[in-house]
């Protein structure tokens, strides 16, 4: 395979021994037909130089990368899901495929979902729906672009598959998709150790979660420091989410990394207009995780984070150390809508803008994406119109006349709602139409 140069395979979950995953073995496909490729991430982690049948034979047959992983990785864990403890999770359609170093000598995993069957599918069939690739594929390339911390999709295959699904029309297409992220080792891997009672395990998967994602922690006091380290990763990510305006649905334990990364998209959501309780997911009957509960769950799968690090850390204090959450999450909220507004942060004013903007989209109910394109750079060059008018917006543009304008350039309006996903599945449901898919992709990447 003529890798780039700067392919750097680096297969080290190995180190941590067959007790943390399962070896398994890909579904064969009737189809591959391609439907999407990354291409500028794949030059960043040296698979550009792939020709058609080379990408098609690694990332639909999962044929092994040169010096990487041998044989897929089903990897192990539990996790809180609608707050009941699960110890029956691990990965159930997906399988750990190869790491390799990008070009900023970061770690990554390419991942897979979609890929068949394992020890951990709980009587599922291993399989993703197109559909459901597809709004994967969305999902990554609108947070990416609005500067959200996000597992990228690398690819994605047709896969000539008819799927049965209670929550779509069925038959249904299938595919199989490959993610490129920063780590696999998410809150549930340490939380099913703990219930376990694998101290010894814990420490080795503490030790490795060091060495590889954060070398910075040396010396004494590694889990109060590995766990503030997770928590201001988090809290970032939870803010991202907060001023992109997402809801990611399902923010169970299992579903958040150790390194803040946001991943795995089922029934997420933008807000098509300002709503804390607006939910995405149809089962969340209760708003568990709806867009204002995101910062709550998120903390709640912290603590139960540190809850599962107490065997090796006994006195460990989670008040003290996830005692800056609310801090980092409130100054990253703040800091990334201000940036949505194009102007530059102003200290003293900053809460007084954020209540006033948070009022006028309450009361007014635009759209929230609308908001910050309309008034992207301040009001000082801004013509009011419908539905900028009453009380909340003149305390809103009051506070924005104090502020100056970034020397961003202004965003070309891109939105990514429920009825757009929906337009351009049934044009590839319909008639196999993938130019909607296409244009949308580039609308994203402007």
């Amino acid at each position: 395979m003529p890798v780039s140069s700067n392919y750097q395979a680096q297969p080290r979950i190995t180190t941590l021994g067959d007790g943390f995953y399962d070896e398994v073995a890909p579904a064969r496909f009737p189809k591959r037909i391609l439907r999407f490729r990354n291409q500028r991430w794949a030059e960043r982690v040296g698979l550009g130089s792939l020709d058609p049948t080379e990408w098609e034979s690694h990332f639909a047959r999962f044929e092994p990368l040169p010096d990487n992983l041998t044989k897929p990785l089903a990897l192990r864990y539990h996790g809180h899901q609608f707050d009941t403890y699960n110890p029956h999770l691990g990965d159930g359609r997906g399988f750990l495929f190869a790491q390799l170093e990008d070009d900023a000598s970061r770690l990554l995993d390419l991942g897979t979902k979609g890929s068949g069957t394992t020890p951990w599918s709980r009587g599922g069939d291993g399989r993703l729906t197109l559909k459901g690739g597809v709004r994967e594929v969305l999902a990554t390339e609108m947070l990416e672009a609005r500067g959200v911390n996000t597992s990228k999709t690398l690819s994605l295959f047709e896969t000539g598959e008819e799927l049965m699904r209670g929550d779509e029309p069925s038959p249904t297409r299938s595919s199989v998709l490959v993610r490129l992220s920063h780590s696999h080792i998410r809150f549930g891997t340490f939380q099913r150790l703990a219930t376990l009672g694998d101290a010894a395990g814990l420490e080795k998967l503490l030790a490795y979660s060091i060495a590889n994602y954060f070398p910075e922690i040396e010396g004494a006091d590694r889990v109060p420091k590995f766990l503030r380290e997770v928590t201001r990763r988090t809290a970032i990510l939870a803010a991202s989410w907060m001023a992109a305006g997402f809801v990611h649905g399902v923010l169970n334990s299992d579903n958040m990394t150790i390194t803040g990364e946001s991943f795995d998209y089922g029934p997420y959501r933008f807000l098509p207009t300002f709503d804390i309780d607006f939910t995405a997911a149809y089962f969340d009957h209760g708003g568990l995780y709806s867009y204002g509960n995101q910062p709550r769950a998120v903390l709640r799968n912290l603590v139960r984070l540190g809850e599962s690090l107490r065997p090796l850390e006994p006195n460990l204090a989670l008040a003290d150390v996830l005692g800056d959450y609310k801090t980092i999450l409130e100054r990253e909220i703040t800091n990334r809508t201000l940036s949505r507004l194009g102007v530059v942060p102003n200290g003293e004013t900053d809460v007084a803008l954020m209540s006033a903007l948070y009022t006028f989209l309450d009361e007014r109910r635009l759209g929230y994406d609308a908001l910050f394109f309309d008034l992207f750079g301040g009001v000082r060059e801004f013509e009011p119109k419908e539905p900028y008018s009453g009380h909340a917006w003149d305390v809103l543009r009051e506070a924005l006349e104090l502020y100056e304008p970034t020397d961003e350039p202004a965003p070309k309006p891109c939105t990514l709602l429920i009825d757009e996903i929906e337009t351009i599945w049934s044009a590839i449901a319909e008639r196999d139409d993938w130019a909607p898919f296409e244009a949308k992709i580039a609308s994203i990447r402007g």
